[in-house]
């Protein structure tokens, strides 16, 4: 009788020991992401689910808002979510890779006020920005180029830091016009602002690549092992997203701070814009490359593969296509 107790003790015990040996042996892996909200919430899933324990890894979100790409070129961590951003530093000779992505387009919006019909009537106003050389100065510039218009020239630009004081800066009429993301899309709308450009439509087609998974060289080299492992647990978060709106948008009211049916709206924004295995087209990358070459100037014509590998994420994709990922957990 007493043996009889005391093996399964053992086991139990056994059981216990392995766990914490598969914990010590995790290779902690570090990666800088914008904030913990939607670009990045594959990610966030992909923790939070355990898709990355499930291949061996410790991964640590470390939320180091725009200059993640800049940790990743000193070697401060493994990977980094900047995609397009990361385009233009690879240009310049950083060592780096982009292997994979969430999203193709960005979620931001322009509004103006209720008389401006249309990006032409913008001529002679103001419009309210992040910052200059950024994301919403980069993308509001080749969309007013693309109808005859030209910052400094035809329209006054100012720069107004985060999304709720752009939004602030356009209720309180500073400016004429903002370049809004969500949740201050929803608020402008509510409130009379009149949408002049979604640059989530395909009207617009400028290809932004966010939630990526961007690393250096050397690793890649030095590790094929982590970087595939980290690739194959983010591809489980990105099944577990685009198949599960209620879930996704529970972590997403924990992450962004709002009501879930606020999440919920936020969701079914992005859910069309992202990519169905982690890779974009090369007609998407191309046209990625040569917004960040226009913003420099160049004519440079360069090989996508000085940016790009998307044939691990596809490999492994096509891998999982062929086993069944819990994503209703």
């Amino acid at each position: 009788m007493r043996l009889k107790k005391i093996i399964p003790r053992l086991v139990l015990f056994s059981v216990a020991l392995f766990g914490l040996a598969v914990e010590a042996h995790a290779r902690r892996v570090r990666m800088a992401i914008a904030v913990p909200g939607k670009s990045e919430i594959v990610f966030v899933t992909a923790k939070e689910k355990g898709y990355y324990n499930e291949e061996g890894l410790d991964v640590e979100l470390i939320v180091t808002g725009g200059i993640n790409r800049l940790a990743l070129i000193a070697g401060e961590v493994d990977f980094s979510s900047s995609g397009s951003a990361s385009i233009i530093p690879i240009l310049r000779g950083a060592p780096l890779r982009i292997l994979y992505s969430s999203f193709y387009r960005t979620t931001l919006w322009l509004y103006g006020k209720a008389e401006l019909r249309d990006l032409k009537s913008l001529r002679g106003k103001k419009i309210a920005i992040s910052r200059m050389g950024d994301t919403t100065d980069i993308y509001l510039r080749e969309v007013l180029r693309r109808h005859g218009l030209e910052i400094g020239r035809d329209v006054v630009v100012l720069a107004a830091g985060q999304p709720v004081h752009r939004y602030a800066a356009l209720a309180s009429n500073t400016v004429d016009a903002a370049v809004l993301a969500d949740p201050s899309n929803f608020i402008a709308r509510e409130a009379g602002f009149r949408e002049l450009v979604s640059f989530l439509s395909d009207d617009t087609d400028i290809v932004h690549l966010s939630g990526s998974i961007v690393v250096r060289d050397a690793l890649l080299q030095a590790e094929p092992a982590t970087v595939e492992k980290f690739i194959r647990g983010t591809l489980k978060g990105l099944r577990f997203v685009r198949s599960n709106r209620a879930g996704t948008a529970s972590l997403l009211a924990r992450n962004l701070n709002v009501g879930e049916d606020l999440a919920g709206k936020t969701y079914d924004m992005f859910r069309p814009v992202m990519t169905a295995d982690g890779a974009v087209s090369a007609e998407m990358q191309k046209r990625a490359v040569d917004l960040q070459l226009k913003v420099l100037g160049s004519k440079e014509s360069v090989p996508m593969e000085k940016f790009f590998d998307f044939s691990l994420t596809q490999r492994i994709s096509a891998e999982l296509d062929g086993k069944t990922i819990k994503t209703s957990r």
